[in-house]
C-alpha cells in the first residue's frame, strides 16, 4: 500500500496574524524509507546530525546547493503535494464566512457561487488597507479573528465598532453586514466551536490532492511534534467518516467521501528518513515563499527552486484580481456546502 509521509509548518493555531509565521503549509510526498535514506546519503553523505532537519540546514549557505538537489530530485522522481496558505488572505475569506455570507443566505444569495467570495476577498485584501483608512483594516480583522476566539458580547462589539470606524461604504458588499451588525452573522461569529484555526484548511487541500494522486487505499505517517497532534486527530475523524458525499470546491479540487486514505500513524522522525524529507519539502517551499514575500533573507533561492515544481505539485492559497478567470477555475464551487457539512460533521472550518 501507498504510504504518503506528511509535514507542516507555520501552524500557529487560531492566530493567523503572527507576524513571524505568514505563511503556513503541509506537504505530502509518497516515499519510502529506503529510498528517503538513499537520497540522504546521495545529497548528504557527511551528514553527523542524528536526522535531516531543513531548518538547520538552511542556515548556512554552503548547503544550498544539496538542497536544492535534493528538492529537484524528490519532486521529478516522486508523487508530493504542497500546500501553501498565507494566513491574512485565509484570515479575509474567514471574514466574509462568518461576518458577512450569513446575512446573505437569509436573503437567499448563494456567496460562494463561481468564487464570489474569493473575489470579494481579494479584492477586500488587496484594496481594503488603502480604502478603509489608514490602518483600519488591520484593526477590523484583527478584531474579527479576536471575536472568534473570545465570543463574549464585548469582543463582538469591539468587531462591529471597528467595522464601524472604516470607510466601510467603499466596500459595503464585504462589509455592510457587519457594520450593521447583522445578528446572523453575530450569531454565527459566537457559535461554540466555531475558530479561525486553519488546520482543517491546509489538511483538506492535501488531502484532496492525496486522493487524486492515488489509484487505491492509501496511509499516511507523520511525525510526533505537538503541532501535528492537531492534524492526527482531524486526519482520524476524516478517515472514520463513511457517508458518501462529494464535494467540488474548484476546476481541480474536489473531496469525495469515504476517503481512499485508510490509516494514519505518528512515527519518530529520527528513525523515518521519509518523514524528514516531507520536513524538507515544507520547509523550502514556505522558506522560499517568505522570501518572495520580502519576509525573509538569506534562505534558497526561489529562482532556482520553484522552477523544479510541476503545477500540480503546489497548491497556493494566495488573493487573485482576475476577475474572469476565477469565475471560470471556480464554477460551479460548492463552498458554501462544504463549509456547512464539515461545521456539522467535524465542527470545524474548512
Amino acid at each position: 500500500m501507498v504510504c504518503f509521509r506528511i509535514d507542516e509548518s507555520g501552524y500557529t493555531g487560531f492566530d493567523l496574524l503572527n507576524p513571524e509565521q505568514r505563511f503556513q503549509g503541509a506537504t505530502a510526498i509518497a516515499i519510502n524509507d529506503d529510498d528517503a535514506a538513499a537520497l540522504i546519503r546521495h545529497h548528504f553523505p557527511r551528514l553527523q546530525a542524528p536526522e535531516l532537519k531543513y531548518s538547520s540546514l538552511s542556515r548556512r549557505p554552503s548547503n544550498h546547493d544539496r538542497l536544492l538537489g535534493l528538492l529537484r530530485d524528490m519532486l521529478a522522481e516522486y508523487r508530493s503535494v504542497t500546500y501553501v496558505c498565507d494566513k491574512r488572505f485565509l484570515l479575509t475569506l474567514m471574514f466574509l464566512d462568518y461576518a458577512a455570507e450569513p446575512y446573505y443566505y437569509e436573503r437567499g444569495v448563494n456567496f460562494y457561487e463561481n468564487g464570489r467570495n474569493f473575489t470579494l476577498g481579494s479584492i477586500l485584501f488587496q484594496a481594503g488597507p488603502s480604502l478603509l483608512g489608514d490602518g483600519l483594516f488591520d484593526q477590523l480583522i484583527a478584531a474579527f479573528q479576536r471575536a472568534m476566539k473570545e465570543k463574549t458580547p464585548e469582543a463582538l462589539g469591539d468587531l462591529v465598532g471597528a467595522a464601524r470606524r472604516t470607510n466601510w461604504r467603499e466596500l459595503p458588499e464585504a462589509l455592510g453586514p457587519i457594520a450593521n451588525a447583522a445578528p446572523e452573522c453575530l450569531a454565527t461569529i459566537a457559535t461554540p466551536g466555531v475558530t479561525t484555526d486553519a488546520a482543517m484548511v491546509v489538511l483538506q487541500g492535501l488531502i484532496g490532492r492525496m486522493e487524486m494522486m492515488s489509484d487505491g487505499p492509501y496511509r499516511v505517517e507523520h511525525d510526533q511534534s505537538k503541532n501535528l497532534e492537531t492534524y492526527h486527530g482531524l486526519i482520524q475523524k476524516l478517515i472514520a467518516h463513511d457517508a458518501k458525499v462529494e464535494f467540488r470546491s474548484s476546476e481541480i479540487a474536489t473531496l469525495k467521501f469515504p476517503l481512499k486514505l485508510t490509516g494514519v500513524v505518528q512515527v519518530n522522525s529520527v528513525a523515518s528518513p521519509a518523514v524528514q524529507l516531507a520536513d524538507v519539502l515544507v520547509g523550502a517551499t514556505l522558506e522560499m515563499a517568505n522570501t518572495l514575500a520580502h519576509l525573509r533573507k538569506g534562505g534558497l533561492d526561489p529562482e532556482r527552486g520553484t522552477p523544479l515544481y510541476r503545477e500540480d505539485q503546489i497548491i497556493y492559497l494566495a488573493p487573485s484580481m482576475d476577475v474572469t478567470e476565477q469565475r471560470r477555475f471556480r464554477a460551479g464551487s460548492q463552498g458554501g456546502e462544504m463549509i456547512d457539512y464539515f461545521s456539522a460533521n467535524f465542527g470545524t472550518h474548512t
